[in-house]
């Protein structure tokens, strides 16, 4: 079989039933090796575009044939099944046979590496892409506390590159995906963009700030009173006591 028939041959493979949408392409890495794929990963287009914010809004409630198991799987590990969604939207636009360049696969988008961590065998069957892709952002919730927008960075980039630049990373890609993430899931297009690196979102409470005073030591009635106080606290007042011990007589 000449090259170019086996080419049209795993390109038919990829346009199967249901996958219309499908542009099979194929890129040469510096390796020799080929790559194929469908181009309706994360970086998906409508009319030869990237989709609109408006495009994502009225697709983000339109009923699907993967609600049911988005909504069983996001129960199974406490997952807002809004976010669940949303990712399957902006990864796919809910194609079940999309191939990204770089090897993702399915609904939620999934490498192969993270689809064998969580036991998927089959990347292109809905219901086992949707139960590894709702762990693993499960997963991500609770590495990052429970922050949307450092789950959604670290979906896209990797867990490791936002623990490096304790944020979004600064790839543009990654920084359009957290916004158009953040977008389908709030409804709102009120969302900082673009994203910058070390962006929290709105997520994350503000922390707050106590002025610090120095510790000191205070005698009193025969015992040493560890106060943070600048002077010795009045008696019958609370105060920020941090320890008292019998004082060597």
């Amino acid at each position: 079989m000449s090259r170019v028939a086996v080419l049209c041959a795993i390109g038919g493979i990829l346009i199967l039933p249901g996958s219309s949408l499908a542009d099979v392409k194929m890129i040469r890495r510096a390796d020799g090796r080929a790559v194929i794929f469908n181009s309706i990963g994360s970086g998906w287009k409508v009319g030869g575009k990237a989709p609109s914010d408006a495009f994502l809004l009225a697709r983000r409630d339109r009923p699907t044939a993967f609600d049911d198991s988005i909504r069983q799987h996001a129960e199974r590990e406490r997952v807002d099944p809004r976010l669940v969604r949303s990712v399957v939207l902006v990864e796919s636009n809910f194609n079940p046979k999309a191939v990204s360049p770089k090897g993702a696969r399915g609904l939620m988008q999934l490498m192969p590496g993270t689809a064998r961590r969580y036991g998927v065998r089959n990347s292109f069957d809905p219901h086992e892409n949707i139960r590894g892709g709702t762990a693993y952002l499960s997963d991500l919730l609770g590495m990052f506390g429970g922050d949307l927008v450092r789950t959604l960075a670290a979906y896209n980039a990797g867990e490791g590159a936002v623990q490096k630049y304790r944020g979004v990373p600064p790839y543009p890609e990654t920084q359009e995906y957290v916004r158009r993430a953040m977008l389908v899931y709030s409804g709102s297009s009120a969302i900082p963009a673009p994203l910058g690196g070390g962006f929290k979102g709105q997520s994350i409470a503000p922390v707050r700030r106590v002025s610090a005073s120095p510790v000191k030591l205070h005698r009193a009635d025969g015992a040493l009173l560890i106060s943070n106080l600048g002077t010795l606290p009045e008696s019958g007042r609370s105060a920020p006591v941090l320890g008292r011990v019998t004082a060597n007589r």
